[in-house]
């Protein structure tokens, strides 16, 4: 039996990703130790996992749910979603990724406690920044992108973060040229930082750097970038990592029961994204017009909206139960429920908030799979018209039914655990 240890940033994305994978490493027999932000004390030990809580910031008198603190930082900063992508980098990402900074410094020595307390065979990140305690611990490394793959750039690859087409070169120099500027400060601070503290230099302008031994990313092929974008012998595509471990899910009498000609959607633009109520609202009121039935994952400010008639929801669902029994899903993009959609062969309408929200519905647009559309400016007829289009297309539904077949035969989450699994074996011997 191995120790693994798994950290993912504090947000259900990577979280839920890793908690696949890590479930099947239990599975076949391995201790999984998952290091979380305080805020998620006792979700992972339900699972099963053991836990090792670290702060990410000083404790505060007021009590966070799981992830509570970058909810209410987006809820701070979501007007900035609504400027261009080359704008929002040094309004929004560059803060960002000072709050990531920050909490990396402030948790450093937590984390030497907790590698010297673990004695893991393997550690496992899956983050868009690097902790030097998880880089120096004498054990392997193992980076988890569950972002778009675009974070792994590329020169024939748009830039991370841009949301341009891969078709058109024409801005990509000036986004490139503007995140330079506005980045490289604190990138250079901080990778002095990190070398301060042992860890290596990291690559230009990036917070993270690959591993020596084993890179995952979770993207399907179809929506790959492939040959735009070659990488070498340690990185290994996960199509998708569906998680096995949310309970039953009985749909609704009323969104079962539907009229003839009407599909079932499901909404859900995250945790983060839901905590914009105005832009809940919009969406309620222009989809309450809609012939259609739809399923809303209402999220962490539940109670601040009210669903119309042809709606049901409720602040958590299990997405991974849902997607299955939909004809269409409405998303913001993440990479969880873009790769899942996927998994599941569903058409996307794409409503990008944030970082790589803008990338994922411009690949999804571009292959073929949804339509993204601008997720404040949209026009209701615009969205309702897509609705229409997307589950009313046969040679759609043909070309994601066998997407989802051929993704679903990979197993993503299985192949990450047996190269996570390989990588410890290969430590203890």
């Amino acid at each position: 039996m191995s120790t693994v240890v798994f950290m993912p940033e504090s947000a259900y994305g990577p979280t839920n990703n890793c908690i696949g994978i890590g479930n099947e490493l239990r599975r076949l027999g391995h201790r999984v130790v998952f290091i979380a932000e305080a805020s998620w004390k006792g979700r992972l030990e339900q699972l099963g996992f053991e836990e090792e809580l670290i702060e990410l910031a000083p404790p505060s008198d007021d009590h966070q749910d799981a992830g509570g603190f970058w909810k209410e930082f987006i809820a701070a900063t979501a007007a900035e979603f609504r400027k261009p992508t080359i704008e929002q980098l040094a309004t929004f990402m560059v803060p960002t990724w000072q709050a990531l900074i920050d909490g990396a410094r402030y948790s450093h020595d937590q984390l030497v406690r907790v590698m010297e307390k673990t004695r893991p065979d393997v550690v496992v990140e899956d983050n868009v920044i690097c902790f030097p305690a998880l880089l120096c611990a004498g054990a392997p490394f193992v980076r988890i992108v569950s972002c778009n793959p675009l974070e792994v750039a590329g020169p024939d690859i748009p830039p991370p973060y841009s949301g341009l087409p891969s078709n058109d070169r024409s801005d990509w120099e000036a986004f490139r040229a503007e995140y330079d500027r506005t980045h490289r400060p604190i990138w250079s601070d901080f990778d002095d930082w990190v070398r301060s503290k042992g860890g290596p230099r990291l690559p230009e302008l990036a917070f993270m750097p690959p591993s020596s031994v084993l890179n995952l990313y979770v993207y399907p092929r179809a929506v790959d970038y492939l040959d735009q974008r070659p990488l070498d012998e340690t990185w290994f595509r996960l199509d998708s990592s569906v998680r096995e471990t949310e309970g039953e899910f009985d749909l609704p009498e009323s969104m079962g029961r539907r009229p003839e000609r009407t599909a079932l959607v499901y909404l859900s633009l995250g945790s983060l994204g839901s905590a914009d109520v105005e832009l809940m609202r919009r969406l309620v009121e222009v989809l309450g017009a809609s012939r259609h039935r739809f399923i809303v994952s209402k999220g962490p400010r539940h109670n601040e909206y009210e669903l119309a008639d042809n709606m049901w929801g409720a602040e958590f669902l299990p997405q991974t139960r849902i997607l299955p029994e939909v004809d269409l899903v409405i998303t913001h993009g993440g990479n969880n429920t873009t790769t899942e959609a996927l998994h599941f062969g569903k058409p996307m309408i794409v409503l990008p908030l944030f970082w790589d929200q803008h990338d994922n519905g411009q690949r999804v647009q571009e292959t073929g799979f949804g339509i993204r559309l601008s997720t404040y400016e949209f026009n209701p007829v615009e969205l309702l018209t897509a609705i229409d289009e997307l589950v009313g297309s046969s040679a759609l539904r043909r070309r994601l039914t066998t997407v989802a077949r051929e993704v679903q035969a990979r197993d993503g989450v299985r192949l990450g655990a047996r190269r996570i699994a390989a990588v410890a074996a290969g430590a203890n011997q």
